[in-house]
Formats: C-alpha cells, sequence, structure tokens
C-alpha cells in the first residue's frame, strides 16, 4: 500500500512533468526564526507550499526576512536576506548549488562607513548579464543624511547599492535611489537592452503603495516615480514574466492578502487577485525559475530537512 505521504508527493512530481521549468517564490514566516521557505508553480500565478524551512538562519539577530535568490550563470544560488530588524550595517549571504545544502552564513556589512545607520532592510538581486555581475540593492536610513521630509528621520530611507562578482570583493557602497521620499522595497526588472524598470514602494505615511521607475541602466538613473498601481498599505513587490505578461506580486498587508495586478507595459496595471492562489502566512520574498529537477529534488527531500 502507498502510504498517503507518498501519493500526495506522487501528485506533486506528476504535475511537475509536464512543464521543463518551473517557477520558484522564496518566502519566509513571521516571526522570522525558523527561516528560508520556498513556493513552487508551474504557471506563475498558483502556488504550492514546499512547506519546511530550507536554511535556518545563523547570523546577527538570527532572523531571515526578506529573502532573494538568484542563480549565477555556473548554477549557484545565492541568497541575500535581511538579518535583523534595527542596529545592524549589512545583510545575511548564503549560496547553495542544490537549494538543499548551503554554504556557512555570512554577515556582509555594506553600511559600516556610516555609523549612524538605522538599519539594511529587504536586499534585493540582481545578475547583470551585460556586465556578467551581481547587483545588490536594499533600503536604508541614515539620520540627516537627507532633506527633512514627512517622515521622523529614523524612517527617511533610501536605497543602495554594491556589486560584486564572487561575493568575496564587493565594490564600495553608493547611493542607488533618492526619490526625494522615504523608499524601501525595490526591485530591478530587465525587458531589454537599454530596458529597465524599478519597481519600489514609497514608504511615506501617506502613501505606503507601490509605484514605477525608469531607467536605460540597472543602477540608473531612474525617471521620477509613477501614481501609485496598488493601494495604500502594500509592500513587498515580486516581478515575474508570464508569456505575455508581467506580474507584480505584493503584500497587501492591511486586507491580510497576497495580491498581484498584471502589466504588459508597467503603465496599465490589471488587478490579478481573481487569478491567483498564495499559501497564508507568505511573506516577502523574490521569484525565480528553475528547471524542473530542482524541485523534484526538493520534494524529495523535503521530510529529511524537516527531521534535521
Amino acid at each position: 500500500m502507498i502510504k498517503p505521504v507518498n501519493i500526495v508527493l506522487l501528485s506533486c512530481l506528476m504535475l511537475l512533468s509536464c512543464n521543463s521549468k518551473v517557477y520558484l517564490f522564496t518566502s519566509f514566516h513571521e516571526p522570522a526564526d525558523k527561516g528560508l521557505r520556498l513556493l513552487y508553480s508551474r504557471d506563475g500565478y498558483h502556488w504550492k507550499d514546499l512547506d519546511t524551512s530550507f536554511l535556518k538562519p545563523m547570523v546577527d539577530e538570527k532572523v531571515m526576512r526578506d529573502p532573494s535568490i538568484v542563480q549565477g550563470p555556473d548554477g549557484i544560488f545565492h541568497l541575500v536576506f535581511t538579518s535583523a530588524w534595527h542596529g545592524n550595517k549589512g545583510f545575511g549571504y548564503a549560496a547553495s548549488k542544490d537549494l538543499i545544502h548551503w554554504s556557512e552564513q555570512r554577515l556582509i556589512n555594506v553600511m559600516k562607513q556610516d555609523s549612524t545607520t538605522v538599519n539594511v532592510w529587504a536586499p534585493e538581486l540582481f545578475y547583470d548579464d551585460e556586465k556578467d555581475e551581481f547587483i545588490i540593492i536594499w533600503a536604508s536610513t541614515v539620520p540627516f543624511k537627507f532633506p527633512k521630509g514627512i517622515e521622523e528621520e529614523n524612517n527617511n530611507h533610501r536605497m543602495y547599492y554594491t556589486t560584486t562578482k564572487d561575493f568575496i570583493n564587493f565594490s564600495d557602497t553608493k547611493l542607488f535611489l533618492d526619490p526625494g521620499f522615504s523608499v524601501i522595497d525595490a526591485v530591478i526588472v530587465k525587458r531589454a537592452k537599454q530596458d529597465y524598470v524599478l519597481v519600489l514602494k514609497d514608504n511615506t505615511r501617506p502613501e505606503r503603495d507601490i509605484k514605477v521607475a525608469f531607467a536605460n541602466n540597472p543602477i540608473g538613473p531612474y525617471s521620477k516615480a509613477s501614481a501609485a498601481f496598488t493601494d495604500h498599505f502594500t509592500e513587498g513587490p515580486s516581478v515575474v514574466k508570464v508569456k505575455d505578461n508581467w506580474l507584480i506580486y505584493f503584500d497587501s498587508y492591511q486586507k491580510k492578502i497576497y495580491d498581484a495586478v498584471a502589466t504588459k507595459d508597467f503603465k496599465t496595471f490589471v488587478p490579478a487577485t481573481n487569478s491567483i492562489s498564495v499559501p497564508a502566512g507568505h511573506k516577502h520574498g523574490t521569484i525565480f525559475i528553475v528547471d524542473k529537477k530542482v524541485v523534484k529534488i526538493l520534494l524529495k527531500n523535503r521530510q529529511a530537512i524537516q527531521k534535521q
């Protein structure tokens, strides 16, 4: 007799057999102390939870928020994540060949040059295939560095960046985006050569919504931010191309749902709430595409991982 748990595994593997590529969505659950979770999808709209933690946080405050993963051209998966709420100068980092076995975690202190830095939030990875390097962007508050805006000094975020080819040597930290307001949760999207979109959260109290800006280079300069295309109290955008549409997922935290919109041009946005399904508890992550064999290995090994 086949055990019920194996029937579930068999059905999941059968679902994967139709497509050679599968979408993975990084995730965490509050209070963010259990580590990296992963969702998977065949179509980019309907998601299943792999339902285990694949990496427990071991650096800084031992939390893992906002996990961002990019697979390099050599097949290595690189992970960066928020490792503390406040008082830190960096983010967490680890690497893996299979998303199961991970390197030792490290703290990358990218804001050590500013001793008054309040935080380092939501690092986001982007692989620049034209320069063969990784760009990492994140939000930090450095009190009194920018003109006084709507927000208090300890909440007046700007976006910063560094680049690396090997995650050992990093370029000097530089300002990435100053839109004239407190900004967090930014994501770089490449549509074509010299055609980039930045999806960002306006974190000011009147707004707390998501907007876009445009550039011909991944590090900018970016255009003035658009009008908001989400309601207030939304954050953590994640972007994926599915056929002719771009889907922008985000946390609608006042409604207590994970929501999405679809767009073809990042100018007109169509609600996709009724077209998606996201497991309860999912929080701010990034979406990337892998070969289906990667997910098959994750499905087969998750029970062993749970026992570790």
